[in-house]
This record gives C-alpha cells, structure tokens and sequence, in this order.
C-alpha cells in the first residue's frame, strides 16, 4: 500500500511542481519491450507451431512451418527443367553423338570404295573406246557414275565435319542464356520452399503467439512476438519546466512493487513535440501541464514487465 501512496505522490511531483517539497527529482512511467516479429514472407496455412508463449527460444529455433506441398512441386519442376538445359547445352557445346559420327564415317569409307571402283571402270572403258571396242555412250555413262561417286564422297565429308564440330555461337549462346534462367528459376523455387519455416530471428522469450495451428497466416503478418534480453525501455514524461535539465545518456534510478534494486534507465530519445495532460487549458497556469515524452533504455531489468508502472529518479 506504501508503494502505491509514494507512486501517487511522485505522479503528482510531477504533474504539479513543488508538491510533496523539495527533493531529488523524479518521474513516473512503465516499462515497455522491444519486440521482435517474426511473420512469413508469403500467405500460408500453419502446419506445425513450436512455439509457445512464455518459452525460451534461441536464434535459429523453429518457430513455425506454412504448408509447402506447392512449393515442393515447383521446386521439382524447376530442377527438371535445369536438368533438360544442361543436357541440352553439353549436347550443343559437344556436336553429334559418338555412334552418329562412326556412322557418317562408315557411309564416307563405302563411298570412296565406290569412287574408286568408277575411276577404274572408266579408265578401262576409255581404254577400249581408243581400241573401238565400246561406244562413246558407254564411256559418258562411266564417266557420269565416276562423278556421281565424287560428289557423294565430298557429300559426306562435308557432313563428318559438320558433325564433328560443336554447334554455330548463336545456338550455344541461347542455350547458355536458358541454362541460366533455369537455374534462376530452381534458385527461386528453393527459396520459396525455404520460406515456408520461419526460424527465430534472435534470442529470447516468447511474448506471443498470434495464431493458431492450421490458421492461414498474412504476408508479413506477425505470427510470433519475441522479446530479446535488455529490449525493456522505460517511458516517462517530463514536466515542461523540468525538460531542459535533462539529457540524453542521463540516468535515471528505477523503482516499482516487487522490483530488485540496482535497475537504471539511460535517457535515449526525448520528444521534441509537447503533449498536454488533461484537463488541455492553454494558459500560463496550467503550463505545468505540459509534458515531454522521454524514452530510456532498461539496464539489468531482473523481474520487469512490459507495461509494469515504474517510477524514475534523477541520480543526486
């Protein structure tokens, strides 16, 4: 009951300066946590929920998993279609297959077996064609499958060289340029798939648990509320006379029921705009009114609570 008269007394002090007499100065306020959310980066239902409120977790714990049966799917459409890419790159980059060019070479060996068998008909028709034994007919034909037999040789050694060589810069180039999307497009179903399970982001308890198992969770909607240690600051308000004397890296001595002794606050942000306290009269009177919103961090805050009244005091 003391210590609710003197929380009283002091927010009194500090509404109405020079009430309770002289003194070392002090302000009232509550304690208020530094959260850290974690949210997934895609809509989802929840299929499993580790975390509960009121637990330890540590960076990198398992908070929450988001169903991913189609993020599964397309991961695996992705790494086909990088598969067929990089076959068809190797294919393009390597020219036709071994058995192909064997094949080209066997059909090149018969037909200059063949061209030599035509030159050798036709020197021994152009023979007996000197001696009249055979007609000029018979030597146009021999000669007509001789050259016949040349050009399918230069045909075919045409097409061993073409299948002996990798495909023209064109081709290759695009099928660099598909390899590569495609294994973008893995890289992204991937982390699609990754996000899914959210981890813990940093240390510490959890404060809150927003939904349920088999919910359907937001984008970005926070799904667990975490408070790190030493992530309490107090919130307190200053008195318009009193702003002036206070700076920032001051510390303050904090109390409240129940709190162990030794806890300070380090002014870290004052608000430059004022706020009044009601009743809001404008006047050179109620100037007392006029309050200044200030922040300061928490140090070894053993048993405090966000939203815990506290009160501060200026160290003598």
């Amino acid at each position: 009951m003391s210590a609710f008269v003197d929380w009283i007394a002091t927010f009194a002090a500090a509404i109405f300066p020079g009430f309770g007499g002289d003194g070392v100065p002090s302000y009232n306020g509550y304690a208020e946590g530094d959260y850290v959310y974690a949210a997934p980066a895609a809509a989802g239902r929840i299929a499993q929920l580790d975390a509960v409120e009121g637990m330890q977790v540590h960076k990198g714990d398992l908070l929450f998993r988001l169903e991913n049966s189609q993020q599964v799917a397309a991961l695996n459409a992705a790494k086909a279609n990088a598969a067929v890419a990089q076959a068809n790159l190797e294919n393009l980059s390597t020219g036709s297959r071994l058995p192909e060019i064997d094949v080209i070479r066997a059909t090149l060996d018969q037909a200059r077996a063949d061209q030599t068998l035509a030159a050798s008909t036709l020197a021994r028709t152009q023979q007996l064609r000197a001696s009249g034994a055979v007609s000029q007919a018979k030597v146009d034909v021999d000669q007509a499958s001789y050259d016949s037999a040349t050009a399918h040789v230069a045909q075919l050694a045409a097409q061993l060289k073409v299948a002996e060589l990798p495909a023209r810069n064109a081709q290759r180039i695009a099928a660099e340029a598909s390899h590569t999307a495609a294994l973008a497009q893995e890289a992204g179903a991937q982390s699609a798939l990754s996000d899914r399970t959210v981890d813990a982001p940093v240390g510490g308890l959890v404060d809150k648990v927003y939904y349920d198992l088999g919910e359907v969770a937001g984008a970005g909607a926070p799904v667990v509320a975490i408070l790190p240690p030493n992530a309490l600051k107090a919130l307190f308000f200053v008195p318009e006379p009193d702003r002036a004397q206070i700076k920032l890296g001051e510390v303050f001595n904090v109390s409240c029921t129940g709190c162990a002794s030794g806890i300070t606050a380090k002014v870290t942000r004052m608000a430059s705009s004022p706020q009044y306290t009601p009743p809001i009269i404008y006047s050179r009177e109620e100037r007392a009114r006029l309050v200044f919103r200030v922040e300061a961090r928490v140090n070894n805050a053993q048993g405090l609570l966000p939203g815990q009244p506290l009160t501060l005091s200026a160290k003598p």
